[in-house]
């Protein structure tokens, strides 16, 4: 004996017959919104204020690879860097400094269209765009990056760059919290 092939049944819940076309939709704009502009534009500032700051101190105040210890490990030594992170690229400044600038226009196109998406974006992307600006400034006006915090086991980096990683922190956190609310 055969047995009979289950019947399926078809349940469609707030679609049209098509199972396609929904019934009602609501939307919500992404955009940034004008307060959201402005605590990117504040975090951009600041952080481009802060990281050209203390690399004028350091210019200022030591010679080209001097070095002043301050505790265990850290100390300030004035280093140059004609690339990228831990000195890739040195030789391609040219095409690092138009690779930054298309990702910072790339960012603030993201920004215009989903900065309402959560609410750490304007921090985020704002020290992102702030140290990755403030890092274009000195390749475009130097044709280098001035360096200067050095952990010893680690190359020397700035403050531009630590506001890269944050930034780049803050995402991901937001990410991850993001799908483990969801889940």
């Amino acid at each position: 004996m055969t047995e009979p092939v289950p019947r399926t049944v078809d349940v469609r819940v707030g679609s049209s017959t098509d199972a396609l076309t929904p019934l009602s939709s609501a939307e919500r704009s992404l955009a940034a919104r004008a307060s959201q502009w402005a605590g990117l534009g504040a975090v951009v500032l600041a952080a481009i204020a802060a990281d050209q700051l203390t690399k004028l101190i350091v210019s200022s105040q030591l010679a080209l690879d001097e070095s002043l210890h301050v505790l265990g490990p850290f100390s300030i030594h004035h280093v140059q860097n004609s690339g990228i992170a831990f000195g890739l690229f040195a030789s391609a400044t040219p095409l690092v400094t138009a690779l930054t600038a298309l990702a910072v226009g790339w960012m603030l196109l993201f920004f215009a269209r989903s900065g309402a998406r959560h609410p750490v974006l304007p921090v985020a992307l704002g020290l992102l765009i702030g140290g990755s600006t403030s890092n274009l400034i000195d390749r475009i006006r130097l044709g280098h990056v001035t360096d200067f915090l050095d952990l010893r086991y680690w190359p020397a980096f700035n403050l531009a760059d630590s506001f890269i990683v944050i930034g780049v922190a803050i995402l991901f956190l937001a990410l991850v919290v993001g799908e483990t609310r969801k889940a």
